[in-house]
């Protein structure tokens, strides 16, 4: 009997203590680790730009020798039309630039020498014709001839002038600078420029890629008639792939150029790849809130592909070797400021410390606590001043 008595009192003056001592609690501990603020988007994969490919003749399509997916090389053909039309527009053109140059030989090698003789001929005549003129004057004065042969001398005299005077201008539109040849060298131009435009026609009937890259739309197939400007591909050009998101308005005053991001795709979330902050728009939209902001890849992963998801992680701040409370253990967290109830000697100590930087469950702090402090969990039924004890972990 005795011992049971001295059995049950010690187990009361156990209970007793453990009483005094205060409920058990979990504690959470004040630590040094590095802290990497992130802000966390989704985004969009895409290249600078997109090339829209169109037909820009009318024409029936023969062949279509790539498909949807397929990677191209710059001049690979994409589409090809019937060219019968465009082939007999060029030919007509060839054969008017013939003529045309045809004419302008002609005018030097044979209209320009038959102007110079009868440029010559016509001077020869009115010399002669000023000769004569002069001995009828001569005759008239002395009295052996009449006023009809003078006269006569004259009008020779006046016409010779004349036909010298014509033959003068003729030469004159021969010349290289002259008006028949001016013309002559305007035709073979103009046949030239529609030379040029039927051979360019003839080309359009070759749809070629313009730009090395990936096709991700193909709307054409053979046999189709398509007019000028329907669309007959898209091409995804190759070349610097990036990153497109839009980040809330409300993280704008943490973004900087340069800034570091992990991402990856949804469809590979495994597979994570860095990125680079490139672009911010100066622009907020509107209606969404949003800022869409751009990020340049040092290595693209093979496995991306145009307009697929991304997951980016931004990392807007980092504190090597930072003192760090748990989030958890805030109270009144959305207040100017919250507070913890710290451990010390076995009672629970309300603390105000002053924190920093917020990321992934962690709360820096600036002032306030020491490393190895615990604090209790905001979650913890005990009041400021109340006895507790820390359970084992």
């Amino acid at each position: 009997m005795r011992l049971l008595a001295l059995a049950g009192l010690l187990v009361l003056a156990a209970s007793g203590w453990r009483l005094w001592q205060g409920p058990p609690v979990e504690a959470l501990e004040v630590r040094r680790q590095d802290l990497v603020q992130t802000v966390v988007v989704s985004g969009h994969v895409e290249t600078p730009h997109r090339a829209d490919i169109a037909a820009q003749i009318t024409g029936t399509v023969l062949e279509v020798p790539v498909r949807e997916g397929q990677s191209v090389k710059a001049g690979d053909l994409l589409v090809a039309l019937n060219p019968a039309e465009a082939q007999a527009a060029l030919a007509q053109a060839d054969a008017a630039l013939v003529q045309a140059r045809a004419q302008r030989r002609q005018l030097e090698e044979l209209q320009r020498p038959q102007a110079e003789l009868a440029l010559r001929q016509s001077a020869a005549t009115l010399e002669t014709t000023r000769a004569s003129a002069a001995r009828a004057e001569t005759l008239f004065a002395q009295g052996f001839i009449g006023q009809a042969a003078r006269d006569e001398a004259q009008r020779a005299l006046i016409l010779a002038d004349a036909q010298w005077r014509s033959a003068q201008r003729a030469l004159e539109a021969l010349a290289p600078n002259g008006s028949q040849l001016a013309l002559a060298v305007a035709a073979v131009g103009s046949a030239q420029a529609n030379a040029a435009a039927a051979a360019a026609r003839l080309a359009y009937t070759r749809v070629r890629a313009p730009q090395a890259g990936l096709l991700i739309a193909r709307n054409v197939e053979a046999g189709d008639v398509v007019q000028a400007g329907k669309l007959l591909m898209t091409l995804s050009p190759a070349g610097q792939t990036q990153l497109v998101a839009d980040v809330d308005e409300k993280n704008l005053r943490l973004l900087a150029l340069g800034q570091a991001a992990l991402a990856s795709a949804d469809a590979y979330p495994q597979r994570r790849f860095d990125a680079r902050l490139a672009y911010i728009n100066p622009g907020v939209n509107a209606q969404t809130g949003a800022v869409q902001v751009k990020f340049d890849l040092p290595a693209a992963p093979a496995e991306l592909r145009q307009d697929m998801t991304v997951s980016i992680d931004i990392e807007v701040a980092r504190r090597p070797q930072a003192l760090l409370l748990p989030v958890a253990a805030l109270r009144e967290p959305a207040s100017a400021a919250p507070w913890v109830l710290r451990v010390v000697e076995g009672r629970a100590e309300r603390c105000v410390p002053k924190l920093g930087l917020r990321a992934g469950g962690w709360v820096e702090v600036l002032e306030g606590l020491t490393p190895g402090d615990r604090v209790l969990p905001a979650t913890a039924a005990v009041a400021a001043g109340d006895r507790v004890r820390v359970a084992a972990p």
